[in-house]
């Protein structure tokens, strides 16, 4: 089903950690959304690394996918191929494991909404190869 939201490593911490320049507008944001959000392992693996220095950032990651605000999608062979292919293809980014995780889920779910605060690397990347990423909050 088309249009899920992507959710990236920077919205998360934004979400979880109120001192990020970003948590009022991700916050709003991420209660306004009413449809399915969908990540990766990669993405709550950069998340928890970088929530670590946060009291409970941690554990409140974790917490955040277990209370079901966010669908974890796991990998398969077939994604992580296609994900080595696009850090290859992105080099001179360059493009990080986490970001190509998301890439593959957009072909995959046939979406292309990413919450993120990094708009400019979702800027460049293309949906196999030619869509645009609609880049949230707008």
């Amino acid at each position: 089903m088309a249009g899920e939201l992507l959710l990236d490593t920077g919205a998360l911490v934004s979400l979880l950690d109120r001192s990020q320049k970003h948590h009022m507008v991700c916050a709003r944001f991420f209660a306004e959304w009413d449809r399915a959000v969908v990540s990766t392992e990669a993405v709550l693996t950069e998340a928890t690394h970088l929530l670590g220095a946060v009291g409970g950032g941690r554990e409140a990651c974790v917490d955040f996918f277990l209370s079901g605000a966010a669908v974890l999608v796991p990998a398969t062979k077939a994604s992580l191929r296609r994900a080595r292919a696009l850090m290859q293809q992105y080099a001179d980014l360059p493009m990080d494991y986490a970001d190509a995780t998301l890439v593959v889920l957009a072909e995959e779910l046939e979406t292309n909404r990413v919450f993120t605060t990094d708009r400019r690397d979702f800027g460049v990347y293309r949906i196999k190869g030619r869509r645009r990423f609609d880049v949230l909050p707008g």
